[in-house]
C-alpha cells in the first residue's frame, strides 16, 4: 500500500539513502512507436527549493536524442537485493549553457548529496567539453520502497496532483 506525502522532506532522507546505495539507475524512454528503452546511467540528485531537480552527464546519442525529442518523458528506476527502491518519473531536456554545465560538472564530483556521482574527467575533457551532454530532470512523480515492509511513499508536486 503506497501512502501519498505533500512535501518532498518526508521521504528525502529514504531517498538520499537509497540512491547513495543503488547508485546506478536505469532510464527508460519510450520511441515514436509507444516501445521503451532502458540503459543504466548515473544521474545526481540536488534539492532545490524543498524539491528534487535531477541532472545527468551523457553522451548525446542518436536513439536517446530522439526518444526524448518525441517525448521527453523518463523514468529512473533505483533497485537493490533488499527490495530498496526509487521511481522517479521526470521530464527531461537537453542543456546546454556553460553554466549549467559548470554546475553539474561540481555536483558529480562533489558526488552529490546521496554519494552517487562520479569524476566526469573519465569520459570527458571538462565542462566545455562539446562531446559532453546534459540533461536537466523535472521530476514529476517519486516513489521510495522499504525493502523490509514494502512500505511505499509517493511525492507529487503541488502542480501535478
Amino acid at each position: 500500500m503506497a501512502t501519498e506525502v505533500k512535501r518532498f522532506a518526508a521521504i528525502q532522507d529514504q531517498f538520499n539513502t537509497y540512491i547513495g546505495d543503488i547508485v546506478y539507475a536505469t532510464m527508460t524512454t519510450v520511441d515514436r512507436m509507444g516501445r521503451p528503452r532502458a540503459r543504466v546511467l548515473i544521474p545526481v540528485w540536488e534539492i532545490v527549493d524543498g524539491q528534487p531537480v535531477g541532472w545527468l552527464a551523457t553522451y548525446k546519442t542518436p536513439v536517446k536524442a530522439a526518444h526524448l525529442a518525441n517525448n521527453p518523458h523518463t523514468t529512473f528506476s533505483y533497485w537493490t537485493a533488499r527490495q530498496n527502491a526509487v521511481a522517479i518519473d521526470t521530464v527531461a531536456k537537453w542543456v546546454d549553457d556553460l553554466e549549467t554545465k559548470r554546475h553539474v560538472w561540481h555536483l558529480y564530483r562533489q558526488t552529490s548529496p546521496q554519494g552517487a556521482g562520479y569524476d566526469l574527467g573519465q569520459f570527458w575533457q571538462g565542462p566545455a567539453d562539446p562531446k559532453l551532454h546534459v540533461l536537466h530532470l523535472a521530476p514529476w512523480r517519486v516513489q521510495v520502497i522499504r525493502g523490509t515492509d514494502l512500505h511505499s511513499q509517493i511525492w507529487q508536486p503541488n502542480n501535478v496532483r
